[in-house]
């Protein structure tokens, strides 16, 4: 299957197209709305499946198998911020706290974006190690911290790092990543057995719902692309494809399968706006929301969600 046969599969996916109907919904002033308790149910049921599944993989998987592909994962996160910061600074001319703030999205990882590429793999009948979502919950936060920090090394005026870590760690993101983890590591096979009616046969259908309030979310913000300017345009785009590149051959190098080695690369290329706004609201109140959250949501997300995840198959098709 080439790359457009792969683009195809995954633009006619359920989940993509109720992205892409958000979009439209908003586009035509529809009246549409979720409920906002049901999207933060959503959010809830879609972090604690993928933990509790992972959980029970990785009680099953090696150790040797799995502290390579961690280990890779925790470089990406640390250095992911590291590199861009320079770039922004220099190319895109943005303000310190502004390239930090950035460098923290790209930095951290995007939870929808690895599900839908775990849903796109299923499609494709494509296998891959159970213990992916420790990696997700891994890569969440060093990069973070490491854009905090370089803010904070020269900046004066900004807020509490400390406390932004803190917020961080203590999220509703990695509490039920790490939460559904731990349950699933330690109830294994036979706990995931009692809820899997509830857990997994649901999953895609709840996926579907989220994305298409998420398109809505996306759709609100398109006008704010024509302001931020082309180059922040290209950076968005340009980057998701260099580091999902540089993700697929870390996957390939740590050992992961042709499954595996595509999803780290979806994790690298991914952008946060979940984690990464929560804790850049704190530590750093002057960055521009406009910039970070328009350059992730509205470019970086929907880039990935289209073309990014099929384009990181087919290199990793080709580097395996």
């Amino acid at each position: 299957m080439n790359v457009v046969d792969l683009a195809v599969t995954n633009l006619t996916s359920p989940a993509v197209l109720a992205f892409a109907l958000g979009i439209v919904a908003v586009w035509i002033k529809s009246d549409l709305r979720l409920p906002e308790a049901l999207y933060s149910s959503l959010t809830i049921y879609l972090l604690l499946a993928i933990g509790l599944k992972g959980g029970v993989e990785l009680s099953q998987a090696d150790p040797a198998a799995v502290w390579r592909p961690a280990l890779a994962a925790i470089t990406i996160g640390v250095l992911t911020p590291l590199v861009l910061f320079p770039v922004l600074r220099r190319v895109l001319g943005l303000s310190r706290v502004d390239a930090a703030a950035l460098g923290a999205h790209y930095g951290s990882v995007s939870v929808v974006t690895f599900t839908a590429a775990i849903t796109f793999l299923g499609a494709l009948g494509v296998s891959y190690e159970g213990f992916l979502p420790t990696l997700l919950a891994i890569m969440e936060i060093p990069g973070i911290v490491v854009a905090l920090a370089i803010a904070r090394s020269g900046a004066a005026g900004g807020g509490d790092w400390k406390d932004a870590v803190r917020e961080t760690l203590t999220g509703r993101s990695i509490v039920l990543l790490a939460g559904g983890l731990l349950i699933g590591f330690l109830t294994g096979p036979d706990g995931m057995e009692q809820v899997a009616p509830f857990f997994v046969a649901p999953f895609v259908g709840v996926l579907v719902l989220f994305l298409l309030e998420l398109g809505m979310t996306a759709g609100r913000r398109l006008p704010d692309i024509g302001r931020i300017g082309f180059k922040l345009i290209a950076f968005a785009v340009a980057t998701p494809i260099t580091l999902g590149a540089a993700g697929v051959a870390a996957g390939t190098l740590a050992g992961l399968s042709l499954g595996g080695s595509t999803v780290m690369g979806v994790l690298a290329a991914s952008a946060s706006y979940i984690a990464a706004p929560a804790a850049v609201r704190v530590a750093l109140p002057d960055a521009n929301p406009a910039i970070y959250l328009t350059a992730a949501l509205a470019v970086t997300f929907p880039f990935n969600l289209v073309a990014g995840i099929p384009l990181y198959y087919a290199i990793a098709q080709a580097i395996h």
